[in-house]
């Protein structure tokens, strides 16, 4: 672990039990206490802060982990994996970002555990696609009990995963069974096929999550201004046909509830969204 910070990490002395009680003794942050100590290791290059967030976090790592002891690998194993994404999550956090370390944690400390138990399972060409990898890790909560799954309970998972119901089958069987090498040899040519190229996901790489919800949210503030900015019949005839939870409203709803004819109600609408849309494109 120590090539991502070279930090010292509380080590079980005895047994698991042991370490995971020291882990939930270090106490939480505030929010600003957590930007303060960010800060100063961002600028500063202070170890002894990001020292203190990775103590801070420790708890979250051992409950991450905890949800992935199906696999039959070793749950220190499991949590030391978790702790080096920990430690990488730290190093590329951004405090200015708006984004608690939690948030931005989890997705580091996934992918280590993600990679550790995709490197530890004698598996071949398991997870070539993001629906597979997705049924790898998700089938054994998805399972009703122990037993093979039914023609029907296969039909279902396939359904909710994206995936081919002899996929699911044929998972079913290797997760059980665990008797094929997972990582391609040496001198294979498909080498780039195995599941060990496969683990990064750049649609799921943490930062890129990151930015995709800065986007968001800075698609929301913009619009709930756009909004604001309008009258208040405007704004109710465009929250009405086109935010709207259920049915949209039609133009001949909204010309009877307001006395005017369609073609006024959709002239109203046309030049609310113009108005709008210059606002968006100005904030963007």
């Amino acid at each position: 672990m120590s090539y991502a910070l070279n930090l010292p990490v509380p080590v079980a002395v005895g047994n698991l039990e042991g370490y995971i009680q020291a882990a939930n003794r270090f106490p939480l942050l505030s929010e600003a206490e957590e930007l303060a100590l960010a800060r100063r290791y961002r600028q500063q290059d202070d170890l002894d802060a990001a020292r203190q967030l990775v103590l801070s976090h420790l708890r979250l790592v051992v409950s991450v982990a905890r949800g992935y002891l199906g696999y039959g690998l070793p749950h220190a194993d499991l949590i030391q994996e978790g702790n080096v994404g920990l430690m990488k999550a730290v190093k590329r956090y951004d405090p200015e970002r708006g984004v608690r370390l939690v948030s931005f944690a989890i997705h580091w400390i996934k992918a280590e555990i993600h990679e550790y138990i995709l490197r530890n399972w004698r598996l071949v060409k398991i997870a070539t696609t993001k629906a597979q990898r997705k049924l790898f890790f998700n089938l054994r909560s998805l399972k009703q009990g122990l037993n093979t799954m039914s023609g029907e309970e296969v039909g279902a998972v396939a359904r909710q995963l994206g995936v081919k119901p002899e996929e699911v089958r044929e998972m079913e069987t290797r997760l059980t069974g665990r008797d094929i090498a997972m990582e391609a040899s040496s001198d294979d040519e498909d080498e780039s096929f195995a599941p060990i190229a496969y683990l990064a996901d750049p649609a799921e790489e943490p930062s890129e999550a990151l930015a995709n919800r800065e986007i968001e949210r800075l698609q929301e503030t913009g619009l709930k201004r756009a909004l604001e900015s309008l009258d208040e019949r405007s704004r109710r005839i465009i929250e009405r046909r086109w935010l709207a939870e259920g049915e949209s409203a039609t133009l001949h709803e909204l010309a009877d509830e307001y006395g005017v004819s369609a073609e006024r109600i959709r002239q109203i609408e046309a030049k609310a969204m113009q108005k709008m849309k210059g606002l968006l494109a100005h904030a963007a």
